[in-house]
């Protein structure tokens, strides 16, 4: 094989990657994932692309203290994170499957 061969054969790969991550980003900002906290009083819906759709606050907490709503609404959105940051991990590492990347690299991409 020579050297012509295998850099025809890295920009085939390189290209493939970045059809397969284009559509995994593409499928990340259409999945959503939904964070609670107080029991399911606030509710945030996130995109996979980090991006909140919607807050939704029980009116039986409205009657609250204000540093209370504040802190359930915080924890709810990290709640929605930690999902977004699991289903974004999953989906990039669907997309660089078979690309020969060693171990821990795909989510460099």
């Amino acid at each position: 094989m020579n050297i012509n061969m295998l850099m025809q054969q890295a920009q085939r790969m390189q290209k493939d990657m970045e059809v397969n991550i284009k559509k995994a980003k593409e499928q990340l900002a259409q999945t959503e994932v939904q964070g609670e906290a107080g029991g399911g009083l606030v509710k945030v819906t996130m995109n996979g692309r980090f991006v909140v759709k919607r807050l939704q606050i029980d009116p039986e907490l409205l009657k609250d203290e204000a540093d209370i709503i504040e802190d359930l609404i915080a924890a709810a959105i990290n709640d929605a994170v930690r999902q977004a940051e699991t289903v974004s991990e999953e989906t990039m590492q669907k997309a660089n499957s078979g690309m020969g990347l060693p171990p821990g690299m795909a989510g460099l991409f």
